[in-house]
């Protein structure tokens, strides 16, 4: 992939991994457009990264996600990459929670995690297609790998969206779409916060993901997933009681 030139549109742009997406893509040339709830971060980032534009918008809402869609094809028609990277982890203990207080929490984890960034990229895969050169980069995790007890949605939509990357790179090879998937490691973010140690920075993974993107490696393991996969592939009981409650 060409590093610089494109029109990118990256979802959970305002703060974490997608921010450093934001800004690296930026710092190489390319237009960026950042989508997220919070405003005010939005704000934040057109003031500090040349070349930006923001979007407000909940992509757990089906009305705003049609209005957002709605406006990148009008305004935006030269869209040639889409970034899916906003994602919630809820830690739930289903052995207490009720189900009451279960259902609204799982059903928009799933909807954010998943059914979103398929809708997203099933609505904007027209746009896409006009280019020579576009891509799909979905971010998943090293828990869609091997999950971990205490955020079992998060971990099965994170499976889900690695199985969805490789499904849906099949399906796109004979055309000019191609399908990344960046699957991290534990990295430093709001998410993460006063959970686990040795995280790696958003900026960290951003730089990793870059080369990658150069090279057309299209599934990018990012730092210890790396072994990871590895150790699942070869002993997986090992890798289940490391990440089991991580």
């Amino acid at each position: 992939m060409k590093i610089s030139g494109h029109t990118v549109l990256i979802t959970g742009g305002a703060s974490g991994i997608g921010l450093a997406l934001t800004e690296a893509f930026a710092k190489n040339g390319n237009r960026v457009i950042a989508v997220g709830r919070d405003e005010a971060k939005l704000k934040h980032i057109t003031k500090q990264v040349p070349n930006t534009v923001t979007m407000v918008c909940d992509l757990g809402d089906e009305r705003q996600l049609e209005e957002l869609v709605t406006r990148l094809a009008a305004d935006f028609p030269e869209l040639s990459v889409l970034i899916n990277n906003a994602g919630i982890q809820h830690i739930d203990d289903w052995t207490v929670a009720s189900p009451e207080s279960l259902a609204p929490r799982v059903t928009r984890e799933i909807t954010v995690n998943l059914t979103t960034p398929a809708l997203l990229t099933a609505k904007l895969l027209p746009l896409l297609s006009r280019h020579r050169e576009a891509a799909v980069v979905n971010v998943s995790s090293g828990l869609g790998l091997v999950p971990k007890q205490s955020a079992p949605i998060y971990c099965a939509t994170k499976a889900a969206i690695h199985s969805f990357s490789i499904a849906l790179r099949y399906q796109l090879e004979p055309t000019n779409v191609r399908v990344f998937e960046i699957i991290p490691p534990v990295v430093d973010t709001e998410m993460t916060r006063g959970r686990g140690s040795g995280k790696i920075s958003p900026e960290a993974l951003a730089a990793s993901f870059m080369k990658n993107w150069r090279r057309n490696q299209y599934e990018v393991l990012i730092g210890k997933v790396k072994l990871l996969k590895v150790l699942n592939r070869l002993v997986p009981a090992v890798a289940a009681g490391i990440l089991r409650r991580s």
